[in-house]
């Protein structure tokens, strides 16, 4: 079975080239010039699609938690309620924004952390539904994302394989992606446990697999494309060191041209499971590879030895493969030293 899945004209496959999503979340800091920025930046860089985070507060966090004191260097507001709510963009600019991603070419949509945010996005019509690693075990709200028929693609950080095994029970998993995540910010190189690439797909055949990588830097995102994942969502900004939680592992415009390089080009290197010679090859092969030669001047009529032969580059002549084919033969020519041996001279 053929694993592959549509977003509006991309169709996402083992065969296809990776669908880059480049995560803005909130490190657009409530601006929305700067979420413009963004945009041109992620497209300039080769993205295939950016994504924010969609959430109606009130109805998201508990009222304690909503009005719990949230101030520090990173926070927007005085209680954790106005932190979350300067972040956010209404309808009007989630309309906005969607129509400026799509005149830049890239595909526009978010993470659904509630019910009335799920509803909200399935009116603005985006293409897919993010669904959080915090809402894997989520069943009741993961059912209603399948519901609106459209794409879901889900991270899986902190979840265990019976907790996934059971969100995809609830959704067609034809018209799901699965992620590998790891919920720590920023993930190190022991925590990124990038074989579960391969587990994944092995246990979800018809599934898209992919990678939400919060590691600072653009290595393990090529790793996890040769592992097989064709869906690579990764944080981006415009400035590290920006005010906010997100920037400090997110990927500058810069470091996102080079991820979106070197994932083309590691799925490019993996080319054909059969081996090829290739016609680039023939100049060095002939440089480094040896032909047979005799080893001194031979008269007509002697009987070759393996002392009469000696194995010399460039590649001009007879392979040392046919060494026993020419062992016992006798010369119909005299032979100088360092001419090569060919099969015509001997009887």
């Amino acid at each position: 079975m053929k694993r592959k899945l549509r977003i509006e004209d991309v169709e996402i496959s083992d065969d296809s080239n990776v669908f880059v999503i480049a995560e803005i979340g909130h490190n657009h800091q409530g601006s929305i010039e700067t979420c413009e920025r963004l945009f041109t930046e992620a497209s300039s860089a080769g993205a295939t699609a950016v994504k924010l985070q969609k959430r109606d507060n009130r109805s998201l966090f508990t009222k304690e938690f909503y009005d719990s004191a949230y101030e520090g260097p990173t926070s927007f507001g005085k209680t954790y309620g106005e932190h979350r709510e300067f972040l956010e963009f209404d309808f009007k600019a989630y309309k906005h924004l969607k129509k400026y991603a799509e005149n830049l070419g890239l595909i526009f949509f978010a993470t659904a952390f509630d019910q009335k945010s799920l509803e909200f996005l399935v009116e603005l019509k985006t293409p897919a539904i993010k669904l959080a690693s915090g809402d894997i075990k989520s069943l009741p709200f993961i059912r209603k994302v399948a519901n609106t028929g459209l794409p879901v693609i889900m991270s899986t950080g902190g979840a265990t394989m019976h907790d996934i095994e059971l969100a995809i029970s609830h959704v067609d998993p034809e018209q799901c992606a699965l992620l590998q995540c790891t919920a720590a910010y920023p993930a190190e190189a022991e925590l990124m446990d990038l074989r579960v690439i391969q587990t994944f797909r092995e246990a979800f055949p018809s599934t898209v697999i992919g990678l939400s990588s919060h590691d600072k830097g653009i290595l393990f995102p090529v790793i996890a494309a040769t592992l097989g994942a064709r869906i690579i969502e990764k944080h981006f900004t415009l400035d590290r060191t920006m005010k906010g939680t997100d920037h400090a592992f997110s990927l500058e415009p810069q470091g996102m041209r080079k991820m979106v390089r070197d994932l083309g080009l590691g799925i490019s290197s993996l080319g054909s499971s059969a081996k090829r010679v290739h016609d680039q090859e023939s100049r060095g092969v002939r440089k480094m590879a040896k032909m047979m030669v005799w080893a001194s001047s031979l008269a007509e009529g002697h009987v070759i030895t393996e002392h009469d032969i000696e194995f010399k580059s460039p590649m001009d002549g007879l392979s040392p493969q046919h060494f026993q084919e020419v062992l016992g033969k006798k010369l119909n020519r005299q032979v100088q030293e360092d001419d090569p041996v060919v099969l015509s001279d001997l009887v």
